[in-house]
């Protein structure tokens, strides 16, 4: 029985990255070794272990056979006569297709996987790479990850293969959000896109905002830059983003394809119910971002106004005067924390007590808002 390090671990450490987690691959073992050896099994569709102490998973080495479509759709075999090299070959691209020997540190390395790390390139192991269509997401996320990273021409060839043969459309649709929301966290998530775009599978993943950037192509590329520049930002504001320009029944159809996360769908949808009034011409009056503030419930949930104030301070680089949606952030910011300071115990007790409860309570509470955020603005 011997264990080796597999996977992203090795491919990080080539990079000079660290690795926050470890993956193992254990060759010459049965299920049974493993329990008797103090490993917990977890595993249901093939045998993986974790360790007793360390809690990293241990895989028995396997290999695989495509048996229906989509990504359940394998057979797996796992025996003490699998080697390494076997389990390794069954791996997505070449980067991720080495080991490493926790003894003496030898890197088994069968399919060139290091000299891809040093050319920068995504390659494939095998035909057998389009048989499992979240591969067609990961490269797509690793090529956000990794910029400088470039799709190998056969590589691009068997992404485009994989869509023409509808294997994309038997993905399950949570594990479209999951990859992805993945690469929209990464340092340039248009990479992403632009992968799924010259293989196809944009079109048939995202319809929607595909079509709008078919249409509206300038946009589109600013709307790329804008997302790379917005370092740092959590995968909803950045797909909120994506949404800004999209019609509520569209946003809402992309959603339920992906099972998008209801914060996030619900944050794409005040995006692009908002952004219209963040980069009109006419000036914010007190009314409009009271109304806003009102629309975006700010009263309960003034941390996702906030969020939404961060996705638009994003797309303002991507229209003619950006300046504008700048001020406009800082001046919604300004009133939601003058109309905050406003509560039923601030009110004159006669105020109060003219109101009674009930309607004109509310009414009296909205207008002292309102006077709130006039005296807000008329200092600007």
């Amino acid at each position: 029985m011997k264990a080796y390090v597999v996977g992203g671990a090795v491919r990080d450490q080539l990079m000079g990255a660290p690795a926050n987690d470890r993956d193992w691959v254990v060759v010459g073992a049965t299920p049974d070794e493993m329990v008797a050896a103090g490993y917990t099994p977890v595993g249901r569709d093939f045998p993986v272990f974790l360790h007793p102490e360390t809690h990293e998973e241990y895989a028995l080495a396997r290999t695989e056979r495509k048996s229906a479509a989509g990504y359940h759709g394998f057979v797996f075999h796992a025996a003490p006569d699998v080697t390494l090299e076997q389990d390794l070959a069954r791996r997505d691209l070449t980067i991720n297709a080495m080991a490493l020997d926790p003894d003496d540190g030898t890197l088994v390395d069968p399919f060139g996987g290091a000299a891809d790390v040093r050319a920068g390139v995504l390659r494939h192991l095998s035909d057998a790479f389009a048989e499992d269509p979240v591969r067609l997401l990961r490269v797509a996320r690793f090529a956000a990850r990794w910029p400088r990273f470039v799709v190998a021409a056969g590589t691009q060839a068997l992404l485009q293969r994989l869509v023409q043969a509808g294997e994309v459309d038997a993905l399950v649709a949570e594990r479209s959000w999951q990859e992805v929301s993945r690469g929209l966290a990464e340092p340039k998530p248009s990479r992403m896109f632009e992968v799924l775009r010259d293989c196809g599978a944009l079109a048939r993943l995202a319809p929607e905002f595909h079509a709008w950037c078919a249409a509206n192509a300038s946009r589109c590329d600013a709307l790329m830059r804008a997302l790379d520049g917005g370092s740092g930002a959590a995968a909803s504001l950045r797909f909120a983003a994506l949404c800004h320009a999209l019609e509520s029944a569209s946003i809402r159809a992309w959603c339920e394809r992906w099972r998008v996360d209801a914060d996030s769908r619900d944050l794409a949808l005040l995006v692009a119910r908002e952004w219209p009034l963040l980069h009109r011409p006419q000036e914010l009056s007190p009314e409009d971002a009271l109304a806003l503030l009102d629309r975006c419930d700010a009263w309960r949930r003034p941390e996702r106004i906030g969020t939404a104030l961060s996705t638009f301070q994003m797309l303002g680089s991507t229209v003619d005067d950006p300046a504008r949606v700048q001020r406009r952030c800082e001046h919604i910011a300004r009133a939601l924390r003058a109309a905050q300071r406003v509560s039923v115990a601030t009110l004159p007790d006669a105020l109060r007590r003219a109101a009674g409860d009930g309607p004109a309570l509310g009414r009296a509470l909205r207008l002292s808002r309102l006077q709130a955020v006039a005296e807000t603005f008329a200092q600007l």
